[in-house]
């Protein structure tokens, strides 16, 4: 039984778009991998995968008009999410190999090398997020979830001032050190790790996604 929600997962060429339909689909949502420009504007919630290099993801997504897609979405307070890439490519800008790619801007922030013993952080570990978190609602701190990936941001500085506007809220995971596992903030939402390959409590975490739309 699906919520009638209707999801877009972006196809730019980066990004396992087949796992993250099966897994919204699971959670009730109506699916479609597409980069039509109307669909994907017009979707109840535009999901943004990424794998690979941020300098290639924003390379592919800018190629297909992803960049200005997300913008028009958040200025009209449409929901986007992004996962792994996806989410690091809503910052500022990133930082591999020496080299510095700007990023959407949505966040300030960089994207960095991970500094840990064991790189890549590929695996289960758990995630901190903050008690009132509404995509976490319903999930357990002992919760896992699926990371792999070898660049992290590990500084949030985005504060809100303004008391109509509500905070930013930031999970935390560590590896190494501590780095920004997930945000919610308004109509943008994403997470470093995947909830797509996180078995029951990503496909709870989508469903509380899908459940805002």
């Amino acid at each position: 039984m699906t919520s009638g929600k209707r999801v877009v997962v972006f196809d730019y060429g980066f990004g396992n778009v087949r796992s993250a339909e099966r897994a919204l689909a699971r959670a009730g949502a109506d699916v479609e991998i597409t980069r039509d420009y109307d669909k994907a504007m017009n979707a109840d919630g535009l999901l943004v995968p990424g794998v690979g290099a941020f300098a290639a993801c924003m390379k592919g997504l800018i190629e297909a008009r992803g960049d200005w897609i997300v913008g028009r979405r958040l200025s009209g307070g449409r929901p986007v999410m992004g996962i792994c890439v996806g989410m690091q490519i809503l910052f500022a800008r990133g930082i591999e190999h020496g080299v510095e790619t700007e990023g959407l801007d949505e966040w300030p922030g960089t994207v960095e090398p991970l500094k840990a013993e064991t790189v890549p952080h590929m695996g289960w570990n758990t995630v901190a997020a903050p008690a009132d978190s509404e995509l976490f609602k319903g999930l357990g701190a002992d919760e896992r979830y699926y990371f792999v990936h070898s660049y992290a941001v590990h500084d949030w500085s985005l504060e809100v001032a303004n008391p109509v506007m509500r905070a930013p809220k930031v999970a935390w995971t560590t590896h190494g050190e501590p780095f920004v596992a997930a945000v919610e903030n308004g109509a943008l939402w994403a997470t470093q790790f995947h909830p797509e390959k996180s078995g029951d409590a990503g496909a709870q975490l989508l469903t509380n996604w899908i459940g805002t739309l």
